[in-house]
This record gives C-alpha cells, sequence and structure tokens, in this order.
C-alpha cells in the first residue's frame, strides 16, 4: 500500500487487512520506497498512488518494469487516482497498470479490485476500462515501429482477441463474440500477452487502440 498520506495509507490498510484472505504485507510514502518494498517483499498486488512527493508512481510503475517485477506471476499495480484530475492515466496504462481505484471507492469496489488484480484479471469492469482509455487516449496517432513489430508474432485469432480486448470486453464476451470456450480465450488471452509483452489487459488494450484501426 503506497501513499504519501500516512492517514490513507492506515485506513486502505485496515480496510484490506480486515478481509478474509487479504494480508498487507508492508507500506509505503512514495515511490522509491515502493520499489525497495516491492522488491523484497514480492507482493501480489501494488495500490500504488499517482502523485507523491520524489519519485511518483508513474516513477515507480516504469522502475518496476524495468527490474521485471511486473507482470502476470509477479506484481499488479493498481494506480490509486482522483481520476477526473488525473491526466497520466493514459501513461500508466501503457507502462502495465492493472487498473485504476478511486481514493472515494467503497469497501467493496476497493476488495474487489485487489482480488481481480491478484487474479489476473482487470481491475476495472469492461465497461469502465472502455471509459477510461477512449477518454485518455481520445487523440489517435500513428503507431510506431516498435508497436507494430510486437503483434509480428501473432496468430490470427490473436489478433481478433487483442482487437476485442482493445474493445473493452471480457473474456465470456469475447467467448461469445467468437463462438469458442472461455478455457479457449483465456488460453488465447495469455499467448497474447505474452507475445506482445503487455503486462496487463488493460496494456494491451492500450496497444490494440494505438495499432489496430
Amino acid at each position: 500500500m503506497v501513499d504519501d498520506e500516512p492517514v490513507i495509507r492506515a485506513g486502505l490498510s485496515a480496510i484490506l487487512d480486515s478481509q478474509a484472505g487479504l494480508t498487507v504485507a508492508g507500506t509505503a510514502g512514495d515511490g522509491e520506497e515502493a520499489v525497495e518494498a516491492c522488491a523484497r517483499l514480492r507482493p501480489h498486488v501494488l495500490l500504488l498512488d499517482v502523485r507523491m512527493p520524489r519519485r511518483d508512481g508513474l516513477w515507480a510503475l516504469a522502475e518496476l518494469g524495468r527490474r521485471q517485477l511486473l507482470g502476470p506471476g509477479r506484481s499488479q499495480v493498481l494506480m490509486l487516482t482522483t481520476f477526473d484530475l488525473d491526466e497520466y492515466v493514459d501513461e500508466a496504462l501503457a507502462a502495465g497498470a492493472a487498473g485504476f481505484l478511486l481514493k472515494n471507492s467503497s469497501y467493496e469496489e476497493l476488495t474487489g479490485a485487489v482480488r481481480a488484480a491478484a487474479a489476473g484479471h482487470s481491475a476495472l469492469s469492461p465497461a469502465v476500462t472502455r471509459r477510461i482509455i477512449e477518454g485518455h487516449l481520445s487523440t489517435r496517432r500513428r503507431p510506431d515501429g516498435q508497436e507494430l513489430a510486437r503483434l509480428r508474432d501473432l496468430t490470427e485469432r490473436e489478433h481478433d482477441v487483442l482487437r476485442l480486448v482493445g474493445d473493452g470486453l471480457s473474456n465470456a464476451e469475447i467467448a461469445d463474440r467468437l463462438v469458442v470456450s472461455l478455457h479457449t480465450v483465456k488460453t488465447h488471452v495469455s499467448r497474447m500477452l505474452a507475445k506482445t509483452g503487455c503486462q496487463s489487459r488493460a496494456q494491451a488494450a492500450v496497444l490494440a487502440r494505438n495499432t489496430l484501426a
């Protein structure tokens, strides 16, 4: 749990620690402390404030990626944000954040997001994910060579899955759209993430919207 405000750290930590199956492994007050704690504790989920002094959440997210501490089988990051004031959502999505959580979220939303991220799922509903992506990536740009190269090894079906993830569909919705089993979709999503180097569904959705018109 990472936030520069001690009251917020203590309050959210107390909520999470009171839930069955959830344990707060540690806390930090800025991005630099967060990276050090994550390297030491290897948490399943990191709740990371965007705006902090010294080193902010975006720096920490990028540093976790550089140290290969981020992604499936490692730590999933949920960014803590005020959303309507936060102009950095698209940057965090592109850097591998698994989702976003408002600081005034309900207990149910908080614990549900943490459990979803720990299970490797999007920490937001497909509808909310779609709204964030559309709102913060409304200015389209031409994809660069590195982005296109990440799609090179995808099969045709994996391209389809990436496109549907970019549209904000859940695995169940993708299964319905492609007329395949849920297990098959999960396999395709896993392979697509591995081949593209994406560390979360949200990051894959950003890649899809940048590269697949």
